[in-house]
């Protein structure tokens, strides 16, 4: 169903809205809601999906861009994600650890690094609801995720396919690889905050 909710898209500009805790709580409860709305559903085995990079399995649909420049927000009311044409087969760690690096947010960037992202982190996950098994897959798959979208545009700007490119050369490429890398060199601090 196609509709319009108004508000602002959380990122950049608005990410604030997402300090306090209880809001990226919320952020994590919608996205479990779509991804038990979904849990059931078997595709028609002729669709035809736009899925970018190949996930870690088919167990829902999933999004594959859950984060915060897909976020609408308006106020207190209604939150809602938007840029579906990328959804399909995936699974809901893969879309967990794709959010979490926009939400927490998980980066190597001074301006959007975090001294409380372990806890963060460990709020998210919490309200999500994951429970130990998954809380073990995901920290590995938090670096894997994030270098996955790294790769996925430096082979878009090999073979100039845009929009990738274009994001490519401006830069996304290195800042997708410096996050992979930052997560991967605290990957124990995820884990334990994950586990803790």
């Amino acid at each position: 169903m196609l509709t319009f909710v108004p508000g602002a898209v959380v990122w950049p500009d608005h990410f604030a809205l997402l300090d306090p805790v209880h809001r990226l709580a919320r952020v994590a409860r919608l996205i479990r809601d779509f991804h038990d709305a979904v849990q059931g559903f078997v595709p028609p085995a002729d669709a035809c999906w736009r899925v970018f990079i190949p996930a870690d399995g088919a167990d829902i649909i999933a999004h594959h861009d859950l984060a915060p420049w897909n976020l609408v927000v308006n106020g207190d009311q209604e939150w809602v994600f938007i840029d579906w044409d990328g959804a399909g087969p995936g699974t809901r760690l893969w879309d967990v650890a794709y959010a979490l690096h926009g939400f927490v947010p998980l980066s190597a960037h001074p301006t959007w690094q975090r001294d409380d992202a372990a806890m963060r982190l460990r709020i998210f996950a919490d309200a999500y609801g994951l429970d130990e098994a998954q809380r073990q897959c995901l920290a590995p798959l938090l670096s894997q995720r994030t270098r996955a979208m790294h790769d996925f545009l430096r082979q878009q700007a090999i073979d100039g396919v845009q929009p990738w490119a274009r994001l490519w050369h401006e830069g996304h490429g290195d800042a997708w690889r410096s996050d992979a890398e930052y997560i991967e060199q605290y990957e124990q601090l995820w884990f334990g905050a994950l586990m803790s």
